[in-house]
């Protein structure tokens, strides 16, 4: 064998060497790459209940959400009846303070004015009765 003979012989195994070299981080590589395609199936395979789950919960929170509008309709409404019963009570009690003004008025004075007056007549028919104050007191 010639030198070049050894040379080539010595490149050929360096090569074979290096390739088998490299051949041991594409193989490691390869090996990661199938966990992480393990790992990406078993992600997707969990995910999937965990959506629908929670699109249930969204579909059940849209109906309640919902519900709660047609709550608020209501109170609404109800809020709208108490006000207006509010202002109905409002004018009643404005009319009976009038009809209590006017009762005084055509009752009242001339009812004090009728008992004023038969106090002072009792008190007048009284005394002629007795006679003067200076006598009864004696």
């Amino acid at each position: 064998m010639t030198v070049g003979e050894v040379a080539g012989l010595i490149a050929a195994i360096a090569f074979v060497f290096l390739v088998g070299m490299a051949a041991i981080p594409l193989f490691k590589l390869g090996k990661v790459l199938d966990e992480l395609a393990t790992a990406v199936k078993d992600v997707g395979t969990g995910t999937t209940p965990i959506l629908n789950e929670l699109k249930e919960t969204v579909t059940v929170t849209n109906q309640e959400i919902a519900k709660i509008s047609d709550v608020t309709a209501e109170v609404e409404k109800v809020t709208a009846d108490v006000a207006r019963v509010s202002n109905h009570a409002s004018t009643v009690v404005e009319n009976t303070a009038a009809l209590s003004k006017i009762m005084t008025a055509a009752v009242g004075r001339p009812l004090v004015a009728v008992a004023s007056t038969s106090h002072a007549l009792r008190t007048a028919i009284a005394s002629k009765i007795e006679g003067p104050a200076e006598k009864r007191s004696a």
